[in-house]
């Protein structure tokens, strides 16, 4: 029997009628809410949930590196590219080494970078 789940729904809903830039700010929340998670699953030692949550944040930031226009975008572009490969590389140094230092040190770098999205186009808060 296919179970029907709400939240899903919406969720889709909201990614497939999204503007571009709106996407791009889903993805830093996305990526922040799963690091912050990895660190509660550090602290409660559920190794399973915390390597889950560091591969989604990961995955986020393999997808924001896909959405780079390196043509368009110049010196920033290739600066983001730079920023995400360090997050990933951090992430999963956090994973191997089950250790907070660099889940902290990530949600520090892109904390920084939603705030910038969020004031650029306030009107999609």
């Amino acid at each position: 029997m296919l179970t029907v789940n709400p939240y899903q729904n919406y969720l889709e809903a909201e990614v497939t009628s999204a503007e571009p830039l709106r996407l791009v700010q889903m993805l830093y929340r996305g990526a922040l809410d799963a690091i912050d998670d990895a660190r509660g699953y550090l602290r409660s030692g559920d190794i399973a949930a915390r390597s889950a949550s560091i591969i989604k944040a990961i995955a986020i930031l393999q997808e924001l590196i896909g959405s780079l226009n390196f043509e368009a975008g110049g010196e920033l572009s290739r600066n983001l590219a730079e920023i995400y490969d360090y997050a990933q590389k951090r992430l999963l140094d956090a994973n191997i080494r089950q250790a907070d230092e660099p889940l902290a040190e990530v949600q520090c770098l892109l904390a920084p970078l939603l705030e910038a999205w969020d004031a650029c186009i306030p009107e999609l808060v």
